[in-house]
């Protein structure tokens, strides 16, 4: 287990770096779209190239940072459910849910994307538009972004794994949900109220 655990903090390094380089894209994603927008309305043109350079930013952030967000487990989920199970509950629904559903997926769309990447590169695809871009680039960004989610998917279950061992501390604590917190503060004083 040492070893899956040693592979399970190099794929949560590869997913945190990456993550923290899409933030990057969103500043891009930003500024471009914020510059389209004034030319367009103070010089009534505009580019289809900036505006597929907006798509390719924004696929780029939604694929790229998919394992960044399932390390930090900001994935959605049903808070109202989620709240009343236990640790190891909620840890067990995690593996399963990994195995039946996140791996198979993400493993299939991988599979599946790589042909039309291989495709549009060695055809070197453009867009129909006047002025698009190349194509080959953002329908690159699906199968790796997948094989990043597929990998962080990898290392959520050795995580899961090991804190039902008992060899770590849960890796997904329990967030504490700041209106069921302020209910439950509620009803307390209510039933002090009562008692006085």
């Amino acid at each position: 287990m040492t070893i899956l655990l040693a592979l399970s903090r190099l794929i949560d390094a590869l997913n945190e770096r990456i993550g923290r380089l899409v933030y990057w894209l969103v500043l891009a994603a930003v500024v471009i779209s914020a510059g389209n927008a004034s030319v367009r309305y103070i010089f009534h043109t505009s580019s289809n190239g900036w505006l597929e350079v907006q798509w390719y930013l924004f696929s780029g952030v939604f694929l790229l940072a998919s394992g960044y967000t399932l390390l930090r487990n900001e994935h959605i989920r049903i808070d109202v459910i989620v709240s009343r199970f236990s640790e190891r509950t909620l840890t067990w629904i995690d593996i399963i849910g990994t195995v039946l559903f996140l791996l198979p997926m993400s493993l299939v769309i991988m599979y599946l994307a790589w042909p039309m990447f291989m495709d549009s590169w060695m055809r070197n695809e453009m867009s129909s538009d006047a002025g698009g871009l190349i194509r080959w680039p953002v329908k690159l960004l699906v199968p790796v972004g997948f094989a990043l989610l597929s990998l962080q998917g990898i290392s959520e279950l050795i995580k899961r794994i090991a804190f039902l061992m008992g060899l770590i501390p849960n890796p997904a604590p329990k967030k504490v949900d700041a209106e069921l917190e302020l209910i439950q503060e509620i009803q307390q004083e209510q039933q002090a109220a009562k008692q006085h």
